[in-house]
């Protein structure tokens, strides 16, 4: 009896210690976000998967889009479908994950970047028959005028 509860003892910490160090490293580094979309936005719905698919930690909010969009400073001509607030920046419309972890990464000096429309073959725009049309522009904003940030 006092082997198994001195086994028992040394056991258990070792066997937790294996299980948080085997955890994917995405649930380990969740990156936590806010997106805002109108309600009934099955893209938008279909983007948060994605993100959380791609080690983001997303909530989503139903809301008056344009209203946070104005509030967050997108210009209107540049305007997506939703909104994500991540890690300080703006992320508007179906902006790839790549270039988003890029604007985490480089931290440039703008409000947020954005992917005008809803462009057929975006992550959300992504369903069998949207096939992408052409390289997706993202532009940067918040310092002076848009300019091109990224394409793919």
């Amino acid at each position: 009896m006092i082997n198994s509860v001195r086994r028992t003892v040394v056991l258990a910490p070792l066997a937790l210690a294996a299980a948080v160090f085997t955890l994917p490293a995405s649930a380990a580094r969740a990156i936590s976000a806010t997106l805002y979309k109108n309600p009934n936005c099955d893209c938008c719905n279909r983007y948060a998967r994605y993100l959380d698919r791609n080690g983001f930690n997303v909530k989503t909010i139903d809301t008056d889009l344009a209203r946070v969009q104005r509030e967050h400073g997108v210009p209107h001509d540049l305007e997506g479908c939703h909104t994500l607030l991540v890690d300080g920046y703006v992320v508007d419309g179906l902006v790839p994950v790549d270039i988003v972890r890029r604007l985490l990464r480089e931290r440039p000096a703008i409000t947020g970047i954005t992917l005008p429309g809803m462009p057929l073959g975006a992550p959300g725009m992504d369903e069998p028959g949207m096939e992408k049309q052409g390289p997706f522009v993202v532009h940067a904003f918040g310092k002076g005028e848009p300019f091109i940030y990224a394409r793919e």
